[in-house]
């Protein structure tokens, strides 16, 4: 034993004995007092080494038992916590209102509309498509030209059509023709309009004179340290006092320079050359220049750089709030809620411990700080509350201990996503074991917002989950990030259903696995280019309501969701005059949806173009919806061609309505709001390898305003079919129909005292007017369809030449649809004398025609009121014939010609 006890190393066939034998041998007698310098001199190192090795394995194993943790858990939990690093002079001062100098509302009576003409070299150009994105982002209206020898028209009537003009290339605007540019700069003048330009980027780093200005450009420089002129008018959005430390991003940054008093610095950088060793005092550099407009009557302001400069994206929004007279002001008000998803949710080892609870609150005293009225939301799913260690458990106990302390929303009990019950009676079931979880535990349960487990049910829209949200729990509001996709943010919108506002979410960067530093993507790095200008804050600066989601793993581990609110809300205190604040969700949906009107009707788009989608929608079947649609108008022969398609072996239309037959009319009336499940019922399940081809018939859909934005978000890829005849025939045989259905108000009235009803006659009558004549607009609905479809799937049928030639026109409807085999049409048509019309030929022999009220007979249109329509429809034929022409898909009818010349009408 005392070979081995002194560790003789010199003796190579000694083997140190198994640790169990180790743990084993009496080295010391009990009645004696053990220490270190005992232990020293009778073990080895390499023993003694082994031995606290084993005893720290002991240790860890009973520490986790004690915790009931597993092992895997407790060895990944980290505690690095971050601190916010953001420092200003702004931070140290009580929060100022914003200061009447910032507003650029101007008291003079603007002749200018709130919109942007961007003049770009191609669609294609990265810095033309970071401005539209820019503003679609802020909802600031726009029209985007590649820049040609024309200008697009700049005025209607005595008014601008433009409040600013941005160049996304300067030097296009100083190279304009004289013509163009002497007509551009006295609409600028005479309407007040200013300039934004963008110095274009080079290879070659040159010095020139910007041509026609008493202004030098340098070119091709590398920049630090940006600052911005603290005096400057244009400042409304961005705050100056601070400075961008470091490089700025590129090498190809262009300088300006004039002694010309019309012109004032906007924003400052200096050399990046220059050596940091030396004591020389490093010259100011503009980067973006203003043009008060004193050299020759126009205002500008001129950037060196594009938008890939943070900074330059407030600047940019602060020169057209400023150029346009305050027309194309952003609200600087920002409400901001801030939902923590499943804080009982989570694996043993990473969920909330004391201490974090501890800093989450004192987190958010700071943050009201920053924020009035602010609190941490919390969503809980009741079923996992105490499922963590002793620990976190104690956490979960605090978290109730504070529940007042916080604002909360009801998740789903068993957190499963709500678009896998199919039984609505399970999916209140699981919403009453939530709530009776929060009155138990002194949860409120009347804050009327909830949010379903990974966006699911919300959009796409399950059913049964606004049902039963509405009947357990009177929830009126909710968000999502998926409506209408979950990318681009920027077209992230709000909508109403069942009475339920659905508001849009940002995203914060954090997810349920982003809980340690050195495993977000990019490190440290990237989340601080996030929050310092990145996209965290630039959500916050477009969005006038912002709802962010974060997971209860985010505040435990190392704290990530902690740091980065706070940094947020500092940085954006530094550089903005933003008026931070925030609400209870019901409060947030109530403001967003009086800014925004426009976003309560809902859009339905198609799940199946969106793997996302696709996973938390509860159909499934992507081929159940019609692959062409006929859109009317009305009276125009529509139900004939419904007939003859229906015919076809390799065509199915809809299943009819109890209500309005064979005609769903869903993208333009109240059954929009029914939502897509219901719209689907109406059809039969396809085969995605089958050759049918599936078709809806409306009418109405022709003329509704909102109906090509609605078709086209559901049916991108659809064909158009569409009926035209003369339009004074057509809007004289739809005054007969309904005058045959006993329309009260026309029984009343004579055709002609029908289309010539003015505005000082009787509004029920000028509603049957514009019922009755709107229809025959053909061109300017064509062009509102063409907006959103491409010529390509539109086809215009001639309804005399269905009339007359139906087998003729249906060939070639065949060959538009690409049908194969084609259907032989010439044996299944049959001219009916009686009724002056095709009618179905069936097996062969038995005809079977339309309805009584097809083919009606009544008294032809007398010539007083003929003449009046030719005048009426004289503008509008006029643009039916250019639209054919530049389609370019057919002749221009028989009968367009006729009304469009002084002929009767037969």
């Amino acid at each position: 034993m005392n070979e081995h006890r002194d560790g003789d190393r010199g003796s190579g066939d000694q083997q140190p004995p198994p640790i169990c034998r180790i743990l084993a041998r009496p080295y010391f007698k009990s009645s004696q007092i053990v220490n270190v310098t005992y232990v020293w001199r009778n073990l080895s190192v390499k023993r003694f080494i082994l031995l606290l090795f084993v005893l720290s394995l002991l240790s860890i194993f009973y520490y986790t038992k004690h915790l009931n943790s597993s092992l895997p858990g407790f060895l990944l939990r980290k505690r690095t916590y971050l601190k916010p690093s953001i420092q200003c002079s702004h931070l140290n001062r009580r929060p100022q209102m914003h200061i009447l100098e910032h507003n650029h509302r101007s008291s003079a009576r603007l002749r200018i509309d709130p919109k942007v003409l961007v003049l770009v070299e191609t669609m294609y150009s990265r810095l033309g498509r970071e401005i539209a994105e820019l503003l679609v982002h802020n909802r600031i209206k726009y029209r985007s030209d590649v820049v040609t020898k024309s200008l697009p028209v700049l005025t209607n009537l005595d008014k601008g059509k433009f409040g600013v003009i941005v160049f996304e290339n300067f030097n296009k605007y100083l190279h304009m023709d004289k013509w163009n540019r002497e007509l551009l700069d006295k609409y600028c003048r005479e309407y007040g309009v200013g300039i934004v330009g963008f110095i274009p980027r080079t290879d070659q780093r040159i010095i020139q004179p910007l041509r026609g200005f008493p202004l030098l450009a340098r070119t091709r420089q590398q920049l630090k340290d940006a600052t911005l002129n603290a005096v400057s008018p244009v400042l409304r959005l961005t705050r100056a006092g601070e400075t961008v430390w470091g490089p700025l991003p590129g090498d190809d940054w262009c300088t300006l320079e004039s002694n010309h008093s019309s012109y004032e610095p906007l924003e400052w950088a200096r050399n990046n050359s220059y050596s940091e060793e030396t004591n020389e005092v490093q010259a100011l550099l503009t980067t973006v220049m203003q043009d008060r407009g004193d050299y020759d009557g126009i205002q500008r302001i001129i950037f060196g750089s594009g938008l890939r400069f943070w900074l330059h994206r407030l600047l940019f929004l602060d020169s057209l709030s400023y150029l346009s007279h305050g027309q194309l002001s952003i609200n600087l008000d920002r409400l901001i809620l801030i939902d923590v998803d499943d804080i009982f949710v989570g694996e043993k080892g990473t969920r909330l411990r004391p201490d974090d609870v501890l800093a989450l609150l004192e987190t958010q005293d700071r943050l009201k700080k920053m924020v009035p009225g602010f609190k941490f939301n919390l969503g809980y799913s009741g079923k996992y509350f105490h499922h963590g260690t002793e620990e976190e458990n104690l956490g979960d106990d605090l978290i109730l201990e504070h529940v007042k302390n916080f604002t909360w929303f009801t998740h789903m009990w068993n957190h499963q996503q709500p678009h896998l019950y199919h039984n609505q009676t399970l999916l209140e079931t699981d919403m009453y074991q939530n709530k009776k979880f929060a009155k138990d535990y002194g949860i409120p349960t009347d804050c009327g917002y909830s949010i379903a487990p990974h966006h699911s049910g919300v959009y796409p829209v399950h059913e049964p989950l606004y049902s039963a949200w509405k009947r357990v729990w009177g929830i009126k509001v909710t968000s999502t990030e998926e409506y209408p996709h979950l990318r681009p943010a920027r077209l992230r919108r709000g909508f109403v259903h069942r009475g339920i506002m659905v508001l849009p979410r940002q995203t914060c960067g954090l997810f349920t696995h982003t809980i340690f530093i050195e495993r977000y993507p990019g490190g440290r790095v990237k989340l601080d280019e996030s929050i310092q200008g990145g996209e965290l804050f630039q959500s916050i600066v477009y969005n006038p309501i912002n709802v962010f989601m974060s997971h209860m793993s985010n505040y435990g581990n190392d704290r990530l969701a902690l740091y980065t609110f706070e940094s947020v809300m500092k940085f954006l205190q530094c550089w903005t005059n933003l008026r931070l604040s925030s609400a209870p969700p019901l409060q947030l949906a109530q403001k967003y949806f009086q800014m925004f009107p426009e976003e309560i009707d809902p859009v339905w788009g198609n799940p199946c173009d969106d793997p996302r989608h696709l996973k938390i929608w509860t159909r499934k079947s992507c081929d159940q919806l019609p692959r062409f649609l006929v859109i009317g108008p009305q009276k125009t022969g529509t139900t004939a061609l419904y007939s003859f398609l229906s015919m076809h072996p390799n065509i199915s239309s809809n299943l009819p309505s109890p209500e309005t037959f064979e005609e769903i009319q869903f993208f333009n009336g109240k059954n929009y709001y029914k939502g897509l499940e219901w719209y689907m019922d109406f059809f039969p399940v396809v085969n995605s390898t089958s050759t049918q081809f599936l078709f809806e018939k409306s009418a109405t859909y022709f003329d509704g305003e909102s109906v090509p934005k609605r078709a086209h978000a559901l049916l991108p890829s659809a064909k158009l079919i569409t009926i035209l005849i003369s339009p004074a025939k057509r809007a004289y045989s739809w005054y007969q129909h309904i005058r045959s259905h006993g329309d009260s108000i026309a029984l009343n009235y004579t055709f002609q005292e029908v289309i010539t009803a003015n505005d000082t006659s009787p509004k029920h009558l000028r509603d049957l007017r514009n019922r009755c004549l709107n229809p025959g607009k053909y061109a300017q609905h064509l062009e509102r369809w063409l907006s959103f479809y491409t010529p390509q799937q539109l086809h215009i049928i001639d309804g005399d030449q269905l009339r007359t030639n139906p087998v003729h026109v249906m060939d070639q409807l065949q060959k538009f649809l690409k049908i194969s085999p084609a259907f032989d049409y010439s044996s299944h048509l049959k001219y009916d004398p009686k009724k002056k019309f095709f009618c179905l030929l069936l097996n062969g022999t038995s005809v079977k025609c339309l309805g009584k009220s097809k083919g009606r007979l009544y008294k032809s249109m007398d010539e007083k009121s003929y003449k009046f329509l030719q005048r009426y429809y004289l503008s509008h034929n006029t643009a039916l014939v250019k639209l054919l022409k530049r389609l370019g898909s057919q002749p221009v009818p028989q009968w367009l010609k006729d009304d469009l010349s002084d002929t009767s009408p037969t």
